[in-house]
C-alpha cells in the first residue's frame, strides 16, 4: 500500500483513525439494529431477561400489523409530499438569498443577514399558538399545506447556502457574466446554482430528515385521518398496553425511505464535503 508523503511526513491515517470510524458507525447503526432486533419479537419475548442479539422471525407479520392498524400508506405519502416539498422549497430560496447576500451589494445587507440569523435563536414553540391561530383562519388546519407553507424556507438555509456561495463563488467570474450583458437572473442560473449544487445537496438532505422526522407541529395541526408517518406511529401507543415490538417495527419502515435518500445523494454529499474541505 502506497503512502502519502507530504512536508517529509506520512500523512496515511493511522489505525486508531479506523478505530475511531468504526466505534462511530457501530453506534449510529445500533439503535437501527436494537429497533431491528425488536420489532422482529413478539410481545412476550421482551418480558425476557438478559439482550437479544439474534432476529426473531416476526418482523414482517409485525409489520403487516402495523400497515392494518393505522393509514401506513396514508401517512407515508403524505411524508413523501410534505418532505420533498418542503426540501425543494427550502434549496430554491435559500439558495437565491444566499447568493444575494453573499454576491450583491445593496444596503442594509449585513444587518438583514445577522436579523435572518438572530431568528434561529427563537425557540419553535414560542410560535406555535400564533401559527395556529393563522392556519386555522386561513382554513388549513388538517391539510398539508399547514405543515409545508411555514417551513418552505429557514434562517439555516439562507445561512448555509450564503457561507458557502461567499467562498466558492469568485466576485470576478460574477462581474465579467454581467459585462457580457447576462442578467442577475441568468447569472445566476449559469453560474451561481452549479457552484451551489454540492451545498445544495447537502441541505436538501438535511431538511428532508428533518422533515420527516417532525413530530411536534404536524401532530398539533394535521387530524388522525390525514397524518404524516411520525404522526401515525404515534397512534401505535394510543392503547393502554403499548406492544413496543409492533411499535419499533413501525420505526424500522419509517427509516427504509430515509436509508434510500442517503444512498441517492450520497454521493452529492461526499463530493460537497470534499469540496469544502479542499477550499479550507
Amino acid at each position: 500500500m502506497s503512502k502519502t508523503i507530504i512536508g517529509g511526513h506520512d500523512r496515511r491515517p493511522g489505525i486508531w483513525v479506523y478505530g475511531i470510524l468504526i466505534a462511530v458507525l457501530l453506534g449510529s447503526a445500533f439503535p437501527i439494529w436494537w429497533s431491528f432486533l425488536i420489532g422482529s419479537q413478539d410481545a412476550s419475548a421482551l418480558n425476557k431477561n438478559g439482550m437479544m442479539w439474534i432476529p426473531g422471525g416476526n418482523f414482517i407479520a409485525n409489520a403487516a400489523t402495523v400497515i392494518d392498524s393505522i393509514p401506513f400508506w396514508t401517512a407515508l405519502g403524505n411524508s413523501i409530499i410534505v418532505s420533498s416539498a418542503v426540501s425543494l422549497s427550502v434549496v430554491v430560496f435559500s439558495t437565491l438569498a444566499g447568493y444575494a447576500f453573499a454576491k450583491l451589494k445593496f444596503r442594509g445587507r449585513e444587518g438583514l443577514l445577522i436579523f435572518v440569523i438572530a431568528t434561529m435563536a427563537v425557540p419553535t414553540q414560542l410560535g406555535i399558538v400564533p401559527l395556529f391561530i393563522v392556519m386555522a383562519r386561513l382554513g388549513w388546519t388538517g391539510s398539508l399545506w399547514a405543515v409545508i407553507a411555514p417551513a418552505m424556507v429557514t434562517a439555516f438555509g439562507v445561512f448555509w447556502m450564503t457561507q458557502y456561495l461567499r467562498d466558492a463563488l469568485p466576485d470576478e467570474l460574477i462581474e465579467a457574466v454581467r459585462m457580457d450583458g447576462a442578467s442577475m437572473i441568468r447569472s445566476f442560473w449559469h453560474i451561481g446554482l452549479p457552484a451551489a449544487r454540492p451545498a445544495a445537496a447537502m441541505l436538501a438532505l438535511f431538511t428532508f430528515i428533518g422533515t420527516w422526522t417532525n413530530f411536534f407541529w404536524p401532530f398539533i395541526v394535521l387530524g388522525p385521518g390525514n397524518p404524516t408517518l411520525p404522526v401515525a406511529l404515534q397512534q401505535l401507543q394510543a392503547a393502554f398496553y403499548v406492544d413496543y415490538s409492533l411499535v419499533l417495527a413501525g420505526v424500522v419502515l419509517s427509516i427504509i425511505p430515509l436509508i434510500l435518500v442517503f444512498i441517492v445523494l450520497g454521493k452529492q454529499l461526499v463530493a460537497g464535503i470534499m469540496q469544502g474541505a479542499v477550499k479550507g
